[in-house]
């Protein structure tokens, strides 16, 4: 959480306040790994806003990390670690 707060200019802390937020929401697990934890997004969740009815999180982080829309996870070319999850 240290290094996603340094790279996106927010604090520690914003950053254990929105991780706990999604994770409430169902959008992100949490599995620890001796100390550390490892993050898992949940891309096939929906958006909880009305106006984003029908549309899910997976195409959105698919844009924002610069796949192709239509380019399934086994297609990707495999990554040392996966884009969303980072511990």
């Amino acid at each position: 959480m240290r290094d996603l707060a340094a790279v996106i200019g927010v604090t520690e802390r914003t950053v254990q306040a929105i991780v706990a937020d999604l994770e409430a929401a169902g959008y992100v697990t949490h599995t620890r790994i001796g100390r550390r934890n490892r993050y898992t997004v949940h891309e096939n969740r929906p958006f909880r806003h009305p106006a984003q009815d029908g549309h899910l999180v997976g195409p959105l982080l698919d844009l924002l990390a610069g796949h192709k829309p239509h380019e399934s996870l086994a297609q990707r070319p495999p990554a040392a670690e996966p884009a969303h999850t980072k511990p």
